[in-house]
């Protein structure tokens, strides 16, 4: 998550940035039940009704509670997903270093790329947000690791790939 400062209260950015943490809050969830999803076996539209009923609003980054989420987008991340999965794994495919394809690489980090690769090729979110938006939440998964700069690189990539026309 960015560490901006805070606008002040009353602030006309105030609802701005509250539907920011909105959509990454999002975002996370859907990384986390892409995960779920991938390692139950489990359908999407169960997933997303669980995590819509026991979920939301209670995921933590870096020790502070997340925003309840936006629910269209949640959903919206988890169904393209699933629809565009095989384009989005073949992105993912060819931005990753030739010995590491998709199936070998953490199910944290294949989840992500699912759900970062489903606003890339179904939305018309500009491609540099996405990828901040995303290598946030590796941060928050990973924030030890060298994996949000790897996720930055294999996201740029696949950006470029899906929307050449926006570098």
């Amino acid at each position: 998550m960015s560490h901006a400062a805070k606008p002040p209260r009353g602030s006309s950015t105030r609802k701005v940035d509250e539907k920011r943490q909105k959509r990454s809050a999002s975002r996370l969830y859907a990384v986390q039940a892409l995960f779920q999803m991938e390692q139950s076996g489990q359908s999407v539209d169960r997933v997303a009704v669980e995590f819509l009923d026991h979920r939301f609003g209670l995921a933590q980054i870096e020790g502070e509670a997340m925003v309840e989420g936006d629910v269209d987008l949640f959903r919206r991340i988890c169904d393209e997903a699933v629809n565009w999965q095989a384009k989005i794994d073949q992105m993912t495919d060819r931005g990753l270093v030739a010995k590491w394809p998709i199936a070998r690489i953490d199910p944290t980090l294949r989840a992500l790329f699912r759900a970062a690769g489903a606003e890339l090729v179904a939305t018309e979110t500009p491609p540099k947000v996405i990828i901040n938006e995303y290598v946030d939440v590796a941060r928050a998964f990973f924030p030890e690791g060298k994996e949000p700069q790897f996720v930055n690189a294999v996201l740029d990539h696949m950006a470029r790939e899906a929307r050449p026309e926006a570098f």
